[in-house]
């Protein structure tokens, strides 16, 4: 079981409603990782970095949450630092290096902000920044995607996922976060619920008529997927548009990307810095 940990920042906004514990939620899901799911992460990726390895590559993770994507780079053999906001997510992060990679000086996990440029730009630059999911949840994505980049060295590569902006529909699921945040914590995995159940039977039919549902691709839990994207907030979202055209005055250039067909999910892309 990971211990539970606080800090005063992070523990006010909590409070306030103005922030899901996104670690709590993963020290729950350590639980259920296996094998399987860490190949998952692992096949993820190669797939969308285009390599069969990381062998001597220097990787960067914000916001590692579980810590199963730092894990996942490390077995491909990538150099790994890991930092994360909520000191529960560092807490994990910190307990998947113990169980398979005790005592390694080529993993490092710390606790930061990615809206701190200065602690970003103190970590120095790696051959990939990796940061899925995470940028939206800061509560100012502009500033926190500006500062991603500004840790990729000269070729490098920027792999990100934010929410896609579907208008109503995301100003919509931007109220159910807020609102889930500020109930108490008993009403909070009924009002889950409730609001998932059109989604999750949608899945389902899906699944039954053999044209998908949800993906584990990433080798994540479908609960914990679930509470995660209830619960949250902050949330904001960006239309692939915005993403090329800021990082393209960033000189960034495109190299892959995922979109297209996921509704109120993320677009992945992987950008690259020129020379």
């Amino acid at each position: 079981m990971v211990e539970e940990l606080t800090t005063s920042a992070h523990a006010s906004e909590v409070s306030r409603g103005e922030r899901f514990e996104f670690g709590k939620n993963w020290s729950r899901f350590l639980s259920t990782l296996d094998e399987m799911k860490i190949a998952s992460a692992e096949d993820s990726l190669r797939t969308m970095l285009e390599t069969q390895d990381l062998k001597g590559k220097r990787f960067l993770d914000i916001g590692s949450g579980s810590g199963l994507f730092s894990l996942a780079a490390r077995r491909l053999g990538a150099l790994v630092q890991s930092f994360d906001y909520d000191p529960n997510s560092v807490a994990c992060t910190a307990e998947l290096r113990r169980r398979y990679f005790p005592n390694d000086s080529q993993w490092n996990v710390a606790e930061g902000s990615a809206l701190d440029a200065d602690y970003v730009r103190s970590l120095g630059q790696f051959d990939v920044v990796y940061s899925w999911g995470v940028l939206h949840h800061t509560g100012n994505m502009w500033t926190a995607l500006d500062n991603a980049q500004l840790a990729v060295a000269p070729g490098g590569k920027l792999f990100i996922a934010i929410y896609n902006d579907t208008g109503s529909q995301a100003r919509r699921w931007l109220w159910i976060k807020k609102t889930y945040n500020e109930l108490p914590s008993f009403l909070r995995v009924p009002f889950a619920l409730v609001v998932s159940a059109p989604g999750e039977a949608k899945s389902v039919i899906a699944s039954v008529l053999g044209s998908g549902g949800r993906s584990k691709r990433r080798g994540m839990n479908r609960w914990h997927d679930m509470i995660d994207w209830v619960g949250g907030y902050p949330y904001e979202v960006a239309t692939p548009e915005q993403i090329f055209e800021f990082y393209k005055a960033r000189g960034f250039a495109l190299a892959k990307m995922r979109c297209g067909g996921v509704g109120l999910g993320c677009n992945e892309f992987v950008l690259e810095r020129k020379d």
